[in-house]
């Protein structure tokens, strides 16, 4: 039952992440081309028709799909820990023991709490708004790891936990540990997420001043930033698996990767700030506020999208962990089901290689049936909104409605395929080629996506604040100057002195419309993917363990 509350969380992430990211993007990336770049209107001008869609986008995709992607994190860690744990008998024995997990996650939230109060110490300015969340990330981190200390003692002293017919003495000790190194890793995920993603540092620096040169630079860039900005985070992941499994097999996985998401209240607060503070933003535009609301919107918005980096950051190095969690679940299961001491995953083994080759190639189609969904709905999206800028044109006033109901169609069709990939993959595969098959998959789709999701997201977030930090004009080039004999220093805007959208501003739109369905929509959804993938093997693995293998028999 526990195992099926996970699958229903993940089930609704589905629809949030994939579902939401095809609406959101749609919107976003029409409304941009058709109303910015063709047109020259303001970001969110109540003359472009797309705009509501684009605002009511944020909240399906960005609001709506972090709280449920995070919540089926939190769930299946929750499953995970519960079902390896089972295995010890220490632990079943003792009263409370069991729950410990989910004590963890309680204290969470009061950490979070505690640390939020914190945001009103001292001004809130628009230069230090992002140190303030920050502060409040770190906070909580210090706080949950002290709190978690007292629960240590509803624990037996040693347990003993087996896995794939290894036992594992863990003390208390290795449990915080575990729980630890999860916590942590996870705010230093955050940070390094921070250094690829804010405007503040060398990287998005550079994007900006590779605008000068035109469209294809920014984008090679991005490309690069987001390939690079995966090395620290995976080596990350690397060492808390490495320190967790040591303390406690797979049981240590599964409390790391609650601990990553201890402070889950905190991580989704500033993941929501960069959305609320875009519809603001749009909101003032389309109220025709003064210009100057919009100005300070806007810097609201760039700490937003480094602050939302963050979260991505943590949906992502927590799936990885929650999704090992699960594969450990999933092997349990399986040694329950056909009643062996030990079911050890070789990757030598044929069956098992091949299916690690085809699980790392689902993330690739995953990716490249929702980025094609996003772009399939964003020609429409095109399309219609130019239709109606000739309408009105002719005195006919403009449709938002026609719009919404663009991408609310195109993403409740269009996440049906990458939905069923997702779902029906692990179970076919392990009818058709037997459980050997399916540990390769798992694996497979687990190496490979988590690679994808950073970088996507990554890029994404780039690009963004390069556009954010262009159409602030207080950006000043640190590489080059112009020709004139003053050598006065580069400063690149949104308009020329005529009114007309710069090409420094031109190559930024591009890259950030780029970059859109890779940060907001392809690359969370691949949390979605390696998630739902390992729930779905866990709840049928009993039933394939026995009656999978239908074309090869082990």
């Amino acid at each position: 039952m526990v195992a099926g509350y996970g699958l229903g969380g993940s089930t609704v992430a589905l629809f949030g992440r994939v579902g939401g990211g095809i609406y959101t993007k749609a919107a976003d990336v029409g409304a941009d081309l058709a109303g910015k770049v063709c047109e020259g209107l303001e970001e969110d001008s109540a003359d472009n028709p797309g705009t509501i869609a684009d605002n009511v986008g944020d909240n399906v995709g960005d609001i709506a799909g972090m709280g449920a992607d995070l919540f089926g994190s939190l769930s299946e860690s929750t499953c995970a820990a519960l079902v390896i744990s089972a295995h010890s008998l220490q632990i079943l024995e003792t009263p409370d023991a069991v729950y410990f997990p989910i004590m963890v996650s309680a204290m969470g939230i009061i950490a979070s709490y505690i640390s939020v109060l914190f945001v009103r110490i001292g001004e809130v300015t628009q230069d230090n708004v992002e140190s303030k969340l920050k502060i409040q990330l770190t906070l909580s981190t210090f706080l949950l790891s002290n709190m978690i200390i007292p629960l240590l003692y509803v624990l037996p002293e040693v347990s003993t936990i087996e896995f794939a017919g290894k036992l594992y003495e863990v003390t208390r000790w290795h449990i915080f540990g575990c729980v630890a190194s999860g916590l942590w890793s996870g705010l230093l995920i955050g940070f390094i997420t921070e250094y690829f993603t804010s405007n503040r540092y060398r990287p998005v620096q550079e994007l900006i001043e590779s605008t000068r040169m035109g469209a294809a630079p920014n984008i090679i860039l991005g490309l690069a930033l987001g390939y690079m900005s995966t090395i620290m985070p995976i080596i990350l992941i690397a060492i808390t698996i490495w320190i967790s499994f040591t303390f406690a097999g797979m049981y240590g996985i599964a409390l790391a990767a609650i601990g990553m998401l201890g402070c889950l209240p905190v991580a989704l607060a500033i993941d929501g700030y960069g959305p609320i503070a875009d519809n603001a933003g749009g909101i003032s535009e389309m109220s025709n506020l003064d210009h100057s609301v919009r100005e300070n919107t806007d810097l609201l918005d760039a700490a937003g999208n480094t602050t939302a980096a963050i979260g991505k950051g943590f949906a992502i190095g927590s799936a990885c962990l929650v999704s090992l969690a699960l594969f450990g679940a999933y092997i349990v299961r399986v040694e329950e089901s056909t009643n062996s001491e030990s079911f050890i995953v070789n990757v030598l083994e044929p069956t098992t290689f091949a299916g690690l080759i085809v699980g790392a190639m689902i993330p690739y189609a995953f990716s490249a049936m929702t980025m094609a969904a996003v772009g399939q709905a964003a020609n429409e999206m095109i399309i219609e909104i130019k239709a109606q800028f000739v309408k009105m044109r002719e005195g006919h006033p403009a449709d938002p409605q026609r719009c919404v109901a663009i991408s609310t169609e195109a993403s409740l069709k269009k996440m049906i395929g990458p939905g069923a990939l997702v779902i029906f993959t692990p179970v076919t595969v392990g009818m058709l080629f037997s459980k050997n098959a399916l540990n390769g998959l798992l694996a497979g789709i687990i190496v490979s996506g988590i690679q994808i999701a950073f970088s996507f997201s990554n890029t994404g977030g780039a690009w963004d604040n390069a556009k954010k930090s262009i159409e602030t004009g207080n950006y000043q080039s640190t590489l080059a100057l112009n020709d004139d004999e003053n050598m006065t220093p580069f400063i690149f805007r949104k308009k020329d002195k005529n009114g007309d959208p710069t090409e420094e501003h031109k190559a930024a739109v591009v890259g950030d419309t780029v970059g859109d369905p890779l940060k907001d929509t392809s690359g969370p959804a691949i949390n979605i993917l390696i998630k739902l993938s390992a729930i779905t093997s866990l709840i049928f693995g009993g039933f394939i363990a026995e009656y999978g293998g239908i074309l090869i028999k082990e």
